[in-house]
């Protein structure tokens, strides 16, 4: 049942959710007798405030769909907000940052009290900062626009703007960010493209 319900989700995160399925599945037929759990990334963002996970979208849609902003990088967020409270000799609950997550997936999140109060990642991980391979913010006009120039489908353009874009868009070549610090002080004109618009 809760294998069937991450395939439900598989379009929130396609990057993640089908290897990991996958991983899960695998672990359960090598070790058949021991439990197994999963930890939701997301869980740690469950204490926005509605305005804050709430879209500027008919209502309609978070009441059918679920359409609003879930946040990513929860584990990640969580510890490092934890740990960035004992740095500061501070109680949690006395806690308030902007924690960064910077991999080839990145995120910030704002915590207030010890708490998620907002995060950069929305409905699916591709929401926010310059990533990897990964858009983060645009105008949403422009699937529409590539659909209408290059003839391709939604979920083309989505492949796209998950696994073609980012850092190696920019690029063309680099999702890692030590290559493209390498080539931006290298002379590489995209490169320092890429570091400028991600700074």
């Amino acid at each position: 049942e809760t294998i069937d319900i991450f395939k439900s989700i598989y379009d929130l995160g396609p990057l993640h959710m089908p290897p990991n399925v996958t991983g899960i599945i695998a672990a359960r037929a090598v070790l058949p007798n021991v439990p197994h759990m999963a930890i939701m990334d997301t869980a740690f963002h469950q204490t926005m405030p509605a305005h804050t996970y709430m879209y500027a979208l008919p209502y309609e849609w978070f009441e059918k769909y679920g359409i609003r902003r879930y946040g990513f990088h929860g584990t990640s967020h969580l510890y490092v907000s934890r740990r960035t409270a004992v740095l500061l000799e501070k109680e949690a609950k006395n806690t308030n940052a902007i924690i960064l997550h910077i991999g080839n997936g990145a995120s910030a999140c704002a915590i207030r009290e010890g708490k998620c109060y907002d995060t950069s990642m929305g409905l699916t991980p591709l929401e926010g900062l310059i990533m990897g391979t990964r858009s983060g913010d645009m105008d949403p006009a422009i699937i529409n626009f590539i659909a209408e120039k290059e003839g391709k489908t939604t979920p083309e353009i989505d492949n796209i703007l998950n696994k073609k874009s980012g850092l190696v868009g920019i690029t063309g070549k680099y999702s890692d960010r030590r290559d493209v610090l390498t080539g931006a002080n290298e002379g590489d004109e995209r490169c320092k493209l890429a570091v400028d618009m991600e700074a």
